[in-house]
């Protein structure tokens, strides 16, 4: 898929658990699991704007555009 989630990355530079920011974003632990590997199909706005706010960056820090080889 060439829209790559950095779910894992933001999380590691804050030095944040899955469990801390599922809550605090308001997502089950599985579903931040599904956005870390890659699995997820779609991302509502509403919790893309509340993972930015918890995570205290933009869109783009979490979502990249990977051309397909």
């Amino acid at each position: 898929m060439p829209i790559v989630v950095r779910l894992d990355v933001e999380l590691a530079r804050r030095k944040m658990s899955v469990g801390e920011f599922s809550e605090r974003v308001g997502l089950t632990p599985a579903n931040v699991a599904v956005l870390k590997n890659g699995r997820a199909k779609a991302v509502r706005f509403s919790t893309l704007e509340a993972m930015c706010r918890v995570l205290e960056c933009q869109p783009g820090d979490l979502l990249e555009w990977v051309e397909e080889e």
